[in-house]
């Protein structure tokens, strides 16, 4: 069992031929033309496609269905022929599989992972273990299927271009709130808060330690994120942090009264770490227009009063 890294492991940037293979650490998609259409525009891009060998299986028992899924997952990260792996959707399911994970084999194999939601938690052990950077971003069955042009942009620039992260801008109808101006550098660490939080006391949860963490998550009202921050908070985890980047929060806000309490939970909790950054509306979530976030890449952000900000890699995210 690999136990520690000295550096970031950088994958290699896709190409256009090379393999892409497809896994479902998470939940199955109950749609499966959406995923026959997401094999198609991966085609046209010019990509070659290897579904694993239990893509998309549904079986009741968790040690079966647990045992699929991390021989899909070592199958991929040792297959030679294939140069990235994209998961099918988030849901739930990664967690169940983190002790049990070939550290080493990933270690030895470094490529791209790419997936969010549930998928944070693989994406956040991954960093942990091995220093691996992966890709927070669009999936098979909820966004490569008919993905936005603002989505595409950002994934496939993330993805193929070494000089593309060196400024990420959010989409025009995310505005952004500066909660606290001011400059950071720091590895970005984060993914859904609700994952994330599940993981505080586990070895799977890498080091906040002058990081910049950026967060979303979906069908929380405020006084779950408030519980849920106030168990990094308790945790002693948001002091560490050089930044805050609240992403979208989607699905509850329209509720009346909702946004405002989001609000107030946001700047609540800035006041916790006074020398930090912070901002909300973070193009990244359950959205449509998805900013694709490099997990454990090197970044600089500048937040300024007036509500824009620079996001920008101070290392390349693939080689």
């Amino acid at each position: 069992m690999f136990f520690g890294f000295m550096k970031n492991l950088t994958p290699k940037a896709l190409r256009k031929g090379d393999t892409i293979g497809l896994i479902s650490p998470s939940s199955h998609c109950a749609y499966p033309e959406k995923i026959g259409q997401a094999v198609s525009y991966l085609e046209k891009n010019g990509y070659k496609v290897k579904p694993s060998l239990h893509l998309n299986r549904i079986d009741p028992d968790p040690a079966i269905a647990d045992k699929e899924k991390l021989h899909d997952i070592h199958d991929m990260f040792s297959d030679p022929s294939v140069q990235a792996i994209f998961c099918l959707r988030g849901g739930a399911g990664a967690a169940r599989l983190l002790n049990n994970i070939d550290y080493s084999l990933i270690a030895a194999n470094p490529k791209i992972l790419a997936g969010y939601s549930d998928i944070s938690a693989l994406s956040l052990a991954l960093y942990a273990k091995t220093g691996l950077i992966s890709f927070s971003g669009p999936m098979l069955a909820t966004e490569l299927c008919s993905p936005s042009p603002y989505t595409e942009e950002h994934f496939w620039g993330i993805l193929t271009s070494r000089s593309y992260a060196l400024s990420l801008q959010n989409h025009k109808s995310h505005p952004v709130t500066c909660i606290r101006e001011g400059s950071a550098e720091g590895q970005l660490i984060g993914g859904n808060l609700s994952v994330l939080s599940s993981m505080i006391g586990t070895p799977f949860l890498p080091s906040f330690r002058e990081t910049l963490l950026f967060l979303e998550d979906i069908n929380e009202p405020a006084y779950r994120i408030d519980r849920m921050l106030s168990h990094l908070s308790n945790a002693n985890l948001l002091a560490c942090c050089s930044a805050i980047l609240f992403g979208q929060f989607s699905g509850e806000l329209e509720k009346s009264g909702e946004r405002e309490r989001m609000k107030r939970v946001f700047e609540y909790y800035s006041t916790l770490n006074d020398h930090a950054a912070v901002l909300s509306g973070l193009s990244y979530g359950h959205i449509q227009n998805l900013m694709t976030i490099p997990v454990g890449a090197r970044f600089k952000v500048e937040i300024y009063p007036n509500g824009t900000f620079s996001l920008g890699a101070l290392e390349p995210v693939v080689e």
